[in-house]
């Protein structure tokens, strides 16, 4: 990209805000930062939206859960979960909710920055990724699996003439799955390819893609396979 890239960072510690502000715009990154959570709503509806989400989860006017689902009522940028509570609980309901990573409070301020420009490389600098939105029509790439049809240049699913609204990660793992019919995929693998080498927490955020991915396309060929991963039948 020509601009750097624009991040809003929402956490009412004072002191950890400033920190994380100074050493994401050292990285490169234009910030914005809010110390609550009501600061931003407004900025939901505005036409020019961040790249890239940091949310604390524990704030006391409204907490990251609920701004998390407001955010992804309207939009599938990236969004990372902070919080002080080291539990799964907290994870696994994030991803659930649509993150695409989590950092547990004491972080080293650099983990951070370094999840930060990896998550927004992958998914703003894929080849055809900053493209400008073009018509669905453009697209040479369409696939049919099933009822839908996938564009991998064009970042879409449609079954029928409705567009299925997909995150990030479940739209990578799509294209992943794509990539690789007829393969048995363990966890791991999954893990490597959708959130990356650097990537520290439970193989159960697979799971919770997974189960995200049925809902929305519920006739798309993903099989489990038990005590394994998953596969996706050839077409």
């Amino acid at each position: 990209m020509n601009t750097p890239y624009l991040v809003y960072l929402v956490d009412d510690e004072t002191n950890l805000l400033e920190l994380l502000q100074s050493y994401l715009q050292s990285a490169g990154l234009q910030v914005k930062a809010f110390s609550s959570g009501i600061d931003v709503l407004s900025l939901l509806d505005e036409q020019h939206q961040p790249h890239l989400w940091i949310l604390d989860i524990m704030m006391p006017d409204i907490d990251g859960y609920e701004l998390l689902r407001l955010i992804r009522e309207k939009s599938n940028v990236p969004i990372i979960f902070i919080s002080a509570r080291d539990q799964d609980v907290d994870k696994i309901i994030g991803l659930e909710l649509g993150s695409d990573d989590y950092l547990a409070k004491p972080f080293l301020p650099r983990e951070l920055v370094i999840r930060a420009k990896k998550l927004l490389q992958r998914t703003y600098e894929k080849p055809g990724a900053g493209a400008a939105a073009a018509p669905a029509q453009t697209f040479q790439d369409w696939v049919n699996v099933g009822p839908y049809m996938i564009s991998e240049k064009g970042r879409q699913v449609k079954e029928g003439d409705e567009l299925i609204d997909l995150t990030t990660k479940e739209f990578e793992l799509i294209v992943y799955l794509l990539h690789n019919q007829g393969l048995a995929l363990n966890r791991e693998q999954i893990l490597t390819s959708i959130w990356g080498e650097d990537y520290i927490g439970s193989d159960r955020a697979v799971d919770d893609l997974v189960k995200r991915i049925r809902k929305k396309m519920a006739k798309f060929p993903l099989e489990t396979v038990y005590g394994f991963g998953y596969r996706m039948t050839r077409i």
